[in-house]
């Protein structure tokens, strides 16, 4: 079955793109969106972040999608299968080939901001799959979950959002996101969440910074990606990267620290920057969860039920990390 041209909506994204980093470079404290993460170059550096050693959640998550996928067919019965943020789509072929086995789906819809790397998934999948319609849709997951209600389903429709993504949202962003989730989805439709648990601090800080520095080029890049497209100059080389671990919100923070005083020029916003030495930047946040408090989250949001039929958590057997499933009521 042929893929569908890649469904995109980037009207007046610009502006509202540039209205948002201009107020994230000016206030206090600095945070980037997690989206000047994720062009072709982030998207290429993360694939490599999943293959280093330290980082474990990602070979622990195709583990209990492997174990585990036949089991989420049978549960769900989803004839639409969607993924936000899904990059490469590469432990997504596992789920995939147990609900073509199952016999049910019929399409699957894989939503990402890089095109390059949508499409090459993409091809990869119509290959693997020419039983289902393949139907991508490049944009970002926090401005565009509206775009999932052009996609036609003929059953309920089950929303991956792997690799523990959900921790890169703050707790109020968390909560705006799962909301808004929900309101796109039907009763009966279900979401399947990647969560990394809980564990000893040393594990954590190991996994967000590898001996080969693939993360560090990775946060670097988000700088890298404003400059080239808002023609800046920020001087990438004067920051130093700076992980660690904020145990009152259990969560990974990683940010960037200016070596030197600096101003940098975006001459596209008709912006400048100044940083005093010292002066940090948080780039992105990584949260943990135990599978109990994320359910929590879920039901607040609308996502399962009191009953164990709404809601099912799968691990791996050190319980490092876990999918979560719950039925939107």
């Amino acid at each position: 079955m042929a893929t569908h041209r890649p469904s995109t909506d980037r009207t007046s994204e610009l502006d509202s793109v540039g209205i948002e980093l201009r107020q994230a470079l000016t206030r206090r404290p600095r945070t980037l969106p997690p989206r000047w993460l994720y062009d072709d170059r982030g998207s290429e550096l993360f694939s490599q972040i999943t293959s280093v050693p330290e980082y474990y959640q990602t070979e622990t998550e195709r583990q209990i999608l492997a174990s585990h996928s036949a089991a989420i067919a049978e549960i769900t019965e989803a004839t639409t299968v969607v993924e936000l943020g899904s990059g490469t789509s590469d432990k997504t072929r596992t789920m995939l080939d147990a609900f073509v086995t199952h016999g049910l789906i019929e399409r699957f819809v894989p939503l990402d901001v890089s095109e390059a790397t949508l499409l090459d998934a993409a091809d990869m999948l119509v290959e693997r799959h020419p039983s289902i319609e393949i139907h991508p849709v490049v944009g970002d997951f926090t401005r565009h979950l509206h775009r999932l209600t052009e996609v036609p389903s003929n059953g309920p429709r089950l929303v991956l959002f792997l690799g523990g993504t959900i921790g890169n949202f703050y707790v109020e962003e968390r909560r705006a996101f799962l909301g808004a989730l929900a309101d796109v989805l039907a009763p009966g439709d279900w979401v399947l969440l990647g969560i990394d648990q809980l564990k000893p601090i040393d594990r954590l800080i190991a996994a967000y910074d590898d001996d080969q520095g693939i993360t560090e080029a990775f946060i670097r890049n988000a700088l890298v990606h404003i400059n080239a497209t808002y023609d800046g100059d920020i001087d990438v080389g004067n920051f130093e990267y700076v992980p660690f671990w904020d145990g009152r919100q259990e969560r990974i923070d990683m940010r960037l620290r200016a070596c030197e005083p600096m101003t940098a020029r975006l001459d596209a916003l008709d912006l400048d920057v100044d940083m005093a030495a010292g002066e940090e930047i948080r780039v992105e946040i990584s949260s943990k969860f135990t599978p109990s408090s994320i359910l929590s989250e879920l039901e607040e949001a609308g996502f399962g039920e009191q009953d164990a039929t709404g809601r099912h958590v799968f691990a791996d057997p050190s319980d490092d990390f876990a999918v979560v499933l719950a039925r939107k009521r």
